[in-house]
């Protein structure tokens, strides 16, 4: 469904009490850049329903929530998660891809993907092999302890070593979420169950979880 619109009346039911993130669309009618940005922010609403909320929210006829998040210049958008605002975007009109990164890392999961701290439970339960689908020259410099190396190129001849015979789960990661979760879903469509690394290799080292170092043993 497209974006929907929210006043100053409804702000606080439709995002502030929201179960699911909300994205905001901060706008006015007179703004030419708003009105590139428009489709862009519904065609995200449609992708995501059910996993995102998008609104738009006119600054002329909403000024007090404009001046809550302290909105100078517009668009302008933001993310609200539980309530509060984990991400923005203020550097004028973002296309699609930048917006998908923008709201993923707050998405409810996938039944297959994991987030890095779940990744490095299940790691230390024995549970998982992390499967590196970078270069072997990227992979070598370092990598998530323990991971084994599969160059994504590589993988339509080795998916075999993917099979959990040892009743592991493989979860693949590159060096962002995206490349790992579309090659999940393809192995998932051939009857290969695998997981995949939420925000990949760039978030794990961002939440300061452990790297191995040098080339591997």
């Amino acid at each position: 469904m497209p974006a929907i619109a929210v006043t100053e009346a409804t702000f606080e039911r439709e995002v502030l009490r929201s179960e699911i993130p909300v994205l905001i669309d901060f706008h006015a009618d007179w703004c030419q850049p708003c009105k590139v940005q428009s489709p862009i922010v519904d065609e995200v609403s449609r992708e995501l329903e059910g996993k995102l909320k998008v609104v738009k929210i006119d600054v002329d006829k909403n000024p007090r929530i404009a001046a809550s998040f302290r909105v100078q210049s517009i668009p302008q958008l933001f993310v609200i998660d539980q309530g509060q605002v984990a991400a923005h975007h203020d550097r004028g009109v973002a296309n699609k891809q930048q917006i998908l990164q923008m709201v993923r890392p707050f998405l409810p999961t996938q039944g297959n993907e994991l987030k890095p701290t779940d990744l490095a439970m299940l790691m230390q339960q024995r549970r998982v092999v992390p499967v590196d689908l970078r270069e072997a020259a990227a992979y070598a410099r370092y990598r998530i302890p323990g991971a084994v190396n599969i160059p994504a190129a590589d993988l339509p001849t080795r998916a075999a070593e993917l099979q959990p015979r040892d009743g592991r789960l493989r979860v693949l990661y590159a060096r962002s979420g995206d490349e790992a979760r579309d090659l999940a879903d393809s192995l998932g469509k051939q009857g290969l169950q695998v997981g995949w690394l939420s925000g990949g290799f760039l978030h794990w080292e961002a939440d300061g979880l452990p790297v191995e170092r040098g080339k591997p043993a």
